[in-house]
């Protein structure tokens, strides 16, 4: 982590970071790491605005947001890296495969099948993922 990120004690920042861990684990802190010599600026944004400021505003759970956002990214169609994230995220905080698919075959209606096929493909690959992770730790995959 950048020090401007990791020692930021702004109160938007510690609750991004907070939601951020919660989300998406390890796999969310490297994501803002892999942007520290890069684009620094883009990071905070995410951990800010994005996590500190939007994803953990109170109207709505962890699970029904994680759900709303792997319909947006699997309606988008161009954005499978951040769709596979959410996916786990959508796992990490309780949400189930099978609400997972079925949110993602709803999109099928409104941005059309390949966009739908594509996140069903993605969605098997995150599957496999956790799986392959759950028999090499001899943990529980998390919701199926």
């Amino acid at each position: 982590m950048s020090d401007q990120l990791k020692h930021d004690e702004h109160p938007r920042a510690q609750r991004g970071w907070d939601t951020l861990r919660q989300v998406d684990g390890r796999g969310g802190e490297a994501v803002i790491e892999s942007l520290r010599d890069l684009a620094p600026d883009l990071g905070r944004f995410i951990v800010e605005f994005a996590f500190g400021e939007v994803i953990s505003r109170p109207g709505l759970d962890l699970r029904t947001r994680e759900l709303v956002t792997v319909a947006a990214l699997t309606a988008l169609g161009n954005a499978r890296p951040q769709l596979k994230v959410h996916l786990h995220g959508a796992l990490n905080v309780g949400c189930t495969r099978e609400e997972v698919l079925e949110t993602i075959i709803q999109m099928a209606v409104y941005a059309g099948m390949p966009a739908a096929l594509n996140g069903v493909f993605a969605a098997r690959e995150v599957f496999d993922e956790r799986d392959e992770d759950g028999a090499r730790t001899g943990h529980d995959s998390g919701p199926q």
